[in-house]
C-alpha cells in the first residue's frame, strides 16, 4: 500500500512523454525499377532530355504530418536534379552525360517540420550511342616500295567509340568501294594491296585513301543512330631500280656546216634514269656509225666532229649512243639506246623562192565560190616552195599574212622544197557580201640561220556569189491599225524583208498564212498587206487579227515574221434598252435603275449617258447620268407631297428616259419607264404588302410562293383524309357523304366593268400626249418613224369568278397613260385596307392570270 502513490506517479510520467514524442518521417523503399520511392538503385539513361519529370520522391510520417522533399548535391558536383518539396516530382535540370560522368551522387531528404532525415543516393547514368568513333594518332602518313607484292598489309588504322555495347563497336570499310589497289578489313582496321595490284613510282607516286570507321548503332533520343567519322592515309610509293634509263628530247638531229671546225660540239644527248626516287649516274658512249669522224663525251653526251667538214665522205650520219646506268656499288646496270642523225650542210646562200607552174612566181589568182567546206584544199593554187641550201640553212617555216583565221598552210615547216597547201579553216568567213575579193600573203622564212632570209608571194581569190542567204525581215513583227468600217481593198501595211544575195537568190516573194489570214491579202513583191475586196471587218466581233508573212527566195528559203492588226472601233451601234417598255417599283428614299448597252467594241463608242427626256410635272425625278439610276428629287419627301403633285392621288408615273453613247457621230434610244411609288410605312404596316411590293416585278416569285402553299394545304388536307379513312375503316363505320351547297351572290355583269376598264383606258390614254425631240444622232430610225411611242397597253381583264361572300375583291383602276390629269369619275368609297396594297393585291392577282393565261395553266 505504501508504494502505490509512487507508481501511479511513474506511469503518469511515462505517458506524458509518450503523448509529447514525435517520430520521424521516411521514404519508401520499392525498389528496383520504381520511378516512386527513395531512388535506391535509379538508373537514368544519357539522352534523357532536360526538364523531364525522371522521378517522384514518396515517403511518410507515422503521425500523418504533412512532409516535404529536399534533394543536394556535393559542391564540387552539379546541380544536376531540383525537386517540388510539396509532391517530390525530381526533375532533370543539367544534360548527362555517361562517358563524362556514369554516377551521380546525391543527398535526398523528408521532412515533417520537426524531423529531418536524409538518404545518400546513387543514381546510375546508362549509356546511349551519343558519340562517334574517333581516330587516334593521325594523321596518317605511310611509306611503301613500289615493289610490295599483292595481297601485302601496309597500315593499320584504330578508332576508338566512348559508348558502349553496340554503340561503342567499330568496324572499317574504304570510302571508294570501286578502289583496284587497295582493301580494308572491316574489324582489324588493315590497309593491305588488293590481290592482282602493283605500285609504279612513275606513274604515281602518291595514293589517298579515305577510310570510314563506323559503329554498331543504338537508340538516342527514341531514334536508331549510327555514327561514323573518315580519316586519310596517304600512301607514299617509294622509288625501287626497276627502269631503265630514258632520253630526252628524241629524236636527235645534227648538222654540220661548212665551216664547222674540227672539235665542234654539234649536238648535246640527254638521258637520266628512269627510276627518279633514287636516280643512279649515267655515262654515255659511242656505239657504231661515226666511222672516226665523232666523238661523244661520256659524262656530259656532247657529240663533237673530229674532222673539217671538207673531209667528211658522207652526207648523213647515223650514230648509235648507249647510256649505262652506274649502280651504287659503281657496277654497271640498267642500259639503252638511240640513233642519233647527222647530216653535212653547207653555207646559208639562198633565200626560200616561190613557184609557179612556169617557174619562179610572186602572185597567184583563184576564183572560187563562197562558203566552201570547212576543210577543203585550195587546189587552184599550183605553189612550190624551195631552198637551195643544204641542212640547217635549207629549213624554213611557213605562215599566212593578212586575214586572220581564215586559211591556214601546210606544211608549216619546210626542209629544202615542198608543196605549198591552202585550207580553208573557217568557212563562215568566206563571204561574197562581206567581201568580193580576199588577198593574203604566204611568208617563209628561214628558222635557225641567223640571216632569217625569208620571201612572199601575193595570193588573190575571187569569191563567187552563192544563195547562202536566207531573206530576213526589217522587224520580226508588224503593228497595223485599220479602222473597221474600212472598204475591201484597203492598204493595211507594208512588210519589207532584205536578202543579201545578188541576182535572181536575191529576189524575194511574200505570202501570207495562219488563222485570221483569210481576210487580207499581200502583194507578192511589195509586200503591201491589204483587205479582201469582199472583206467586211466587225471590232465587235473580231477585234485583233494575228498571222504570219514569209519571204521566200528562189530556192525556198525563207523567214516568218508575225502581223498583229488592230481594227479601230467605229461608232456604228446605238444603245439599246433590255425593253423598250419597263416598270418599276419605287419606295420613297430608294432610287430604281434603268440599264442599256451599247454593242460598240471600244470607248468612248460604248460609253452610256441617261437623261430624261419628257415627264409631267418635270420637277419630280433625277437620273444619274451615268448609272441611270432614278430617284426623287430632294424636295418629295413623303407620299403627301406627291399628291400634292397629282391631284388625282395616282402615284404612277412615267417618264421617256434617253440613252445616249459619247462616241463621234453619236447615237442614242429610249424607252418609256413606268414608276410605282410607295413609301416604308406603308410596307411596314402591311408585310402583304411588301411582299407585293417585292414580288411586283418578278409575278413568278408569287406564283412559287402561292403554288408552295397550294401544296402544302393539298399534303395536309391528303394526311387528314386518310387518317380518318383508316380511323372509320377500323371502327367498322361509314359515315354519309354531305355535300354543302352555298349559294354564290350574283357578281356585277362582267360585261359592264369590262367595258367600264376600256372607256376608264381609252380617257386615261389621250389626256398624256409626248412629242418626239428630233433625232440629231440619225439613231438608226427611218425618217418616217416620227410618230410618239404609243402608250403601253392594259393588262388583260381577270379570267377567274368573283368569289362570293360579303367581303368581295374590289379592282382598282389601272391607268395607262403616263400623266393622269384630273379624273371625272367620282371617288369610289375606300375598301378594307390601304390604298397601295389594294393596287398591289390588283396587279399583282391580273399578271399571275396574264402568266397562267400564257403559260396554259389551266
Amino acid at each position: 500500500m505504501g508504494r502505490g502513490p509512487w507508481v501511479a506517479l511513474a506511469l503518469g510520467l511515462l505517458h506524458l512523454c509518450l503523448a509529447q514524442a514525435n517520430f520521424a518521417p521516411n521514404f519508401f523503399d520499392n525498389g528496383i525499377g520504381s520511378t516512386n520511392g527513395n531512388m535506391a538503385l535509379f538508373s537514368l539513361p544519357e539522352d534523357t532530355p532536360v526538364g523531364s519529370h525522371v522521378y517522384t520522391l514518396n515517403g511518410t510520417d507515422p503521425e500523418g504530418d504533412p512532409v516535404t522533399y529536399h534533394i543536394s548535391f556535393d559542391p564540387s558536383m552539379r546541380s544536376v536534379f531540383s525537386v517540388d518539396p510539396n509532391f517530390g516530382n525530381i526533375t532533370l535540370v543539367e544534360e548527362l552525360d555517361r562517358e563524362r560522368e556514369d554516377e551521380i551522387e546525391a543527398i535526398i531528404s523528408i521532412s515533417d517540420g520537426l524531423n529531418l532525415v536524409a538518404e545518400k543516393v546513387v543514381i546510375l547514368v546508362t549509356d546511349a550511342n551519343d558519340e562517334a568513333p574517333r581516330f587516334i594518332e593521325e594523321p596518317y602518313v605511310v611509306l611503301v616500295p613500289e615493289d610490295t607484292p599483292a595481297g601485302s598489309s601496309i597500315f593499320k588504322v584504330h578508332a576508338v567509340d566512348k559508348d558502349t555495347g553496340s554503340g561503342g563497336s567499330v568496324t572499317y570499310f574504304l570510302q571508294n568501294l570501286h578502289s583496284t589497289k587497295f582493301a580494308m578489313d572491316r574489324h582489324s582496321g588493315v590497309l593491305r594491296l588488293q590481290a592482282g595490284a602493283t605500285l609504279d613510282y612513275e606513274m604515281s607516286r602518291t595514293h589517298y585513301v579515305t577510310v570510314v570507321a563506323k559503329d554498331g548503332g543504338g537508340r538516342l533520343r527514341g531514334a536508331d543512330v549510327v555514327f561514323s567519322a573518315t580519316a586519310t592515309i596517304t600512301v607514299n610509293v617509294e622509288d625501287v631500280q626497276d627502269t631503265a634509263p630514258v632520253f630526252v628530247g628524241t629524236p636527235y638531229y645534227g648538222y654540220v656546216y661548212e665551216d664547222t671546225l674540227p672539235g665542234s660540239e654539234i649536238l648535246k644527248v640527254v638521258a637520266m634514269d628512269g627510276d627518279r626516287g633514287k636516280p643512279n649516274h649515267v655515262l654515255y658512249s659511242l656505239v657504231n656509225g661515226s666511222e672516226g669522224a665523232f666523238e661523244i663525251n661520256e659524262t656530259s653526251g656532247a657529240i663533237s666532229v673530229l674532222q673539217s667538214p671538207a673531209q667528211l665522205q658522207r652526207e648523213v650520219y647515223e650514230l648509235h649512243i648507249q647510256v649505262t646506268e652506274i649502280s651504287s656499288v659503281g657496277t654497271p646496270a640498267a642500259q639503252a639506246m638511240v640513233p642519233v642523225t647527222i647530216r653535212i650542210v653547207d653555207l646559208n646562200n639562198h633565200p626560200p623562192t616561190f613557184y609557179g607552174e612556169s617557174g619562179p612566181q610572186n602572185r597567184f589568182e583563184l576564183s572560187m565560190n563562197e562558203h566552201p567546206p570547212q576543210g577543203e584544199i585550195l587546189r587552184g593554187l599550183k605553189i612550190t616552195v624551195n631552198d637551195s641550201d643544204q641542212g640547217a640553212n635549207a629549213k624554213f617555216n611557213l605562215r599566212l599574212v593578212g586575214p586572220g583565221g581564215i586559211f591556214r598552210v601546210v606544211p608549216q615547216t619546210v626542209l629544202n622544197e615542198a608543196q605549198v597547201t591552202i585550207i580553208v579553216e573557217n568557212s563562215a568567213a568566206i563571204d561574197f557580201e562581206k567581201s568580193k575579193v580576199l588577198t593574203f600573203k604566204v611568208l617563209a622564212i628561214e628558222v635557225n640561220t641567223p640571216e632569217k632570209f625569208s620571201s612572199t608571194a601575193d595570193v588573190v581569190i575571187q569569191l563567187l556569189d552563192t544563195n547562202d542567204n536566207v531573206p530576213k525581215f526589217t522587224s520580226h513583227y508588224f503593228i497595223a491599225r485599220i479602222p473597221e468600217n474600212a472598204p475591201g481593198g484597203s492598204n493595211v501595211v507594208a512588210v519589207t524583208a532584205v536578202d543579201p544575195d545578188t541576182g535572181p537568190w536575191g529576189e524575194v516573194k511574200y505570202s501570207i498564212y495562219g488563222t485570221g489570214a483569210e481576210l487580207f491579202l499581200i502583194h507578192p513583191d511589195t509586200g503591201l498587206i491589204y483587205t479582201q475586196p469582199w472583206a467586211s471587218l466587225d471590232a465587235e466581233a473580231t477585234a485583233r487579227y494575228n498571222f504570219y508573212v514569209k519571204a521566200e527566195d528562189m530556192e525556198g528559203k525563207y523567214s516568218l515574221a508575225e502581223v498583229f492588226i488592230t481594227l479601230l472601233d467605229v461608232n456604228d451601234h446605238y444603245p439599246q434598252f433590255t425593253k423598250n417598255f419597263q416598270r418599276k417599283t419605287m419606295v420613297l428614299g430608294t432610287p430604281v435603275k434603268i440599264e442599256a448597252t451599247d454593242e460598240d467594241a471600244e470607248e468612248p463608242n460604248n460609253l452610256v449617258d441617261y437623261s430624261i427626256t419628257h415627264a409631267e410635272p418635270v420637277n419630280v425625278f433625277d437620273i444619274n447620268a451615268h448609272t441611270g439610276e432614278i430617284w426623287l428629287k430632294n424636295s418629295i419627301r413623303s407620299l403627301d407631297a406627291l399628291h400634292n403633285i397629282t391631284p388625282g392621288g395616282d402615284c404612277t408615273w412615267s417618264l421617256e428616259v434617253q440613252a445616249k453613247d459619247r462616241g463621234s457621230p453619236s447615237f442614242s434610244t429610249t424607252a418609256l419607264l413606268k414608276i410605282d411609288i410607295t413609301d416604308t410605312e406603308t410596307l411596314s404596316r402591311s408585310p402583304m404588302a411588301a411582299f407585293l411590293v417585292q414580288t411586283k416585278d418578278n409575278p413568278m416569285k408569287a406564283v412559287g410562293v402561292l403554288a408552295g402553299i397550294m401544296a402544302t394545304v393539298v399534303a395536309i388536307t391528303v394526311i387528314i383524309s386518310t387518317a380518318t379513312f383508316w380511323r372509320n375503316k377500323k371502327s367498322n363505320r361509314v359515315l354519309p357523304v354531305r355535300r354543302v351547297f352555298r349559294r354564290r351572290s350574283n357578281p356585277a355583269p362582267r360585261a359592264v366593268r369590262v367595258e367600264w376598264l376600256k372607256s376608264r383606258s381609252a380617257k386615261a390614254a389621250t389626256k398624256f400626249i409626248l412629242k418626239d425631240p428630233p433625232n440629231e444622232n440619225f439613231n438608226n430610225n427611218s425618217p418616217e418613224s416620227s410618230l410618239p411611242p404609243s402608250a403601253p397597253a392594259l393588262p388583260p381583264p381577270p379570267s377567274m369568278a368573283p368569289r362570293t361572300g360579303a367581303a368581295h375583291w374590289t379592282v382598282p383602276t389601272v391607268s395607262g397613260s403616263l400623266t393622269p390629269q384630273q379624273s371625272q369619275v367620282p371617288p369610289r368609297p375606300k375598301t378594307t385596307g390601304s390604298p397601295t396594297q389594294s393596287t398591289l393585291v390588283s396587279e399583282l392577282k391580273q399578271k399571275f392570270e396574264k402568266s397562267m393565261h400564257n403559260k396554259a395553266y389551266f
